[in-house]
């Protein structure tokens, strides 16, 4: 079971609010998502990721033609149904 900490902030005119420096600490970015769930505010913290981690991550058939775009939708289409 994971511990839950609480801080009560202010939060100042301009609607900023100050993160505590040991919860950011981990944080590999400096930007977060804002998600709003009712009268709730979540922030999560974007993770950035290499674009290389991405390489041949999409798997679609050899005969695609990338110039056409109709033909990458159709592919990208045909993936989704699998």
């Amino acid at each position: 079971m994971r511990m839950v900490e609480v801080a009560v902030k202010k939060v100042d005119p301009q609607g900023r609010i100050s993160i505590p420096i040991g919860w950011r600490s981990g944080w590999k970015s400096g930007r977060v998502v804002l998600i709003r769930r009712g009268n709730k505010i979540e922030v999560t913290p974007i993770e950035s990721i290499s674009p290389s981690s991405l390489f041949d991550s999409i798997k679609i058939s050899d005969n695609v033609d990338f110039l056409d775009p109709h033909s990458l939708k159709k592919a990208l289409l045909e993936l989704q149904e699998r």
